[in-house]
């Protein structure tokens, strides 16, 4: 049972992913994610995405604890995901200013 949970929610992701990809317009995804996303994971998604463009411009790890008001560790596990050579965040992390 256990096994089949994780597997459907595989699948699911797969599909949101799916989605994802086929949103060109930003405006468009923007409405998408707040249809899908309650305000909290809202929040929580965009509080990731900040601390890790804090990160790749060099705030220290303690100075964003302190800006954002949020614990060392979530702080850790984006700097985790940044040190991996194949992290796709990173990719977008290093080119996202050339697009905005």
């Amino acid at each position: 049972m256990h096994r089949n949970k994780k597997s459907k929610q595989a699948s699911c992701l797969g599909g949101i992913s799916s989605v994802l990809c086929t949103i060109d317009q930003p405006d468009e995804m923007m409405r998408f994610l707040k249809e899908i996303l309650t305000p909290a994971e809202q929040k929580d998604l965009s509080l990731r995405w900040q601390l890790m463009e804090m990160l790749v411009e060099g705030t220290s790890q303690r100075q964003i604890a302190a800006e954002l008001g949020i614990s060392l560790c979530k702080i850790t596990r984006g700097a985790k995901i940044l040190k991996d050579p194949n992290s796709v965040s990173k990719q977008y992390l290093n080119t996202g200013d050339q697009d905005g």
